[in-house]
């Protein structure tokens, strides 16, 4: 009989994953050379112990993981802190370009995921599911357009686009550090905060550095704002969905949390403790992936056969060059362009918090790149779910 965890005992065993991935980390060069996250190292061990024991037949380990969107919401709320308007005047315009960038990207994916389906001779709506909805969207935009696209009589949607999703999140996970290693290689780059910073001690945050310490007040006053834009966020979500609209949960959150900052930032007695807020959203950013890493069921994989698996690998190899070749040069050419490369890897193949682990380790070896820490928060886990839906509806709309 197979072994079933309680949401603790599961959340337990993530943290424990995380640990283990921050060790064997620092005792593998691959793994260092490459900056692979540390909950990412240890989710997927578990998930191939999990693999091991499906095959054999004793069963898979239950997992609950009904917390992990409660963490995801964590981290999601907290990057909507970040969206001052004061900050997006300094950097609209990187902002827009990667926005513009990402359109193309989401573009690209549908085109070739409708184009093979079709030449395999399967319908073509079900490339979607081999595309943007489950690379760019992820697992909850997989859920919400997956029972969407079977109402229409697109057939196994839903178990393809899950299935894709899995197989984008651990892909964009591991691309992402090697593709940016060998641009900042090859083109001798490094962080030039360093050079203003020489002791190394520069933030990745959008906010200008001030040693502070953190105290437990101001650790329950942003814990306390996160919860509070949370709760209002769920109010805001819920009616985008009673006008039709299709977004993940969190983008709820998310606006509130960017009300709230934008608000404190213009009216006296109001705070918001970003260095605690980060510090919070990158608590429940590791929680969250080591708990979506560690319920990976890999064997589904096993049915995308054939043509579905064709699309995968073309997939993988279309984020690999046009991340190489046209992110990299069209953001600059300079260090912030090779850390937002490793960033579109992970949320154009997997989801945004990808992106911030990848973009995280990256910087942890290489030093800080502030403009690609503020832009991919905005564009990847707040405007790029628009666009995908905007997408995705237009293909619907022509395909179907």
């Amino acid at each position: 009989m197979a072994l079933a965890m309680n949401s603790y005992q599961t959340l337990a065993v993530g943290i424990l994953l995380y640990y283990l991935g921050k060790y064997l980390k620092a005792h593998i060069k691959f793994l260092q050379t490459y900056c692979i996250p540390n909950p990412v190292i240890g989710g997927i061990l578990f998930a191939l112990v999990n693999l091991a024991l499906h095959q054999s037949g004793v069963g898979p380990i239950k997992l609950d993981t009904v917390q992990q969107s409660f963490f995801m919401n964590i981290f999601f709320t907290s990057v909507g802190f970040s969206a001052s308007v004061a900050l997006l005047k300094k950097g609209g315009r990187d902002v827009l370009i990667l926005t513009i960038i990402c359109a193309v990207l989401i573009t690209l994916q549908d085109i070739v995921g409708v184009g093979m389906a079709s030449a395999f001779g399967l319908q073509p709506l079900l490339g979607l599911c081999a595309a943007s909805i489950p690379l760019v969207g992820g697992h909850g935009t997989s859920g919400a357009f997956g029972p969407f696209l079977e109402s229409i009589g697109v057939q196994r949607a839903t178990t393809v686009a899950i299935a894709m999703a899995t197989f984008g999140l651990i892909s964009g996970s591991l691309m992402g550090g090697p593709i940016a290693h060998k641009l900042l290689v090859k083109h001798n780059l490094r962080s030039k905060e360093n050079e203003s910073d020489p002791n190394g001690e520069g933030s990745n945050s959008m906010e200008e550095k001030v040693v502070i310490p953190m105290t437990g007040e101001k650790i329950m006053l942003a814990t306390g704002e996160i919860l509070v834009a949370m709760g209002i966020g769920t109010i805001v979500s819920k009616g985008f969905t009673s006008v039709g609209l299709v977004f993940p949960g969190y983008i709820g959150s998310m606006l509130v949390a960017a009300v709230i900052r934008n608000i404190a930032d213009n009216v006296d007695g109001l705070n918001v403790p970003m260095s605690e807020v980060g510090t919070v959203g990158d608590v429940g950013l590791n929680i969250f992936l080591s708990l979506a890493l560690m319920s990976l069921r890999i064997w589904e994989l096993f049915d995308i056969a054939g043509a579905l698996t064709a699309i995968a690998v073309v997939q993988v190899v279309v984020m690999a060059f046009f991340t190489y070749f046209v992110v990299f040069n069209v953001m600059g050419r300079d260090y912030d362009a090779a850390v937002e490369v490793s960033a579109v890897c992970g949320f154009g193949m997997g989801a945004t918090p990808n992106a911030m682990a990848n973009m995280s380790a990256i910087t942890a070896v290489y030093g800080p790149a502030s403009r690609a820490f503020f832009c991919v928060p905005l564009v990847g886990a707040m405007f790029v779910d628009f666009v995908n839906s905007s997408i995705i509806m237009t293909f619907v709309n022509i395909f179907g």
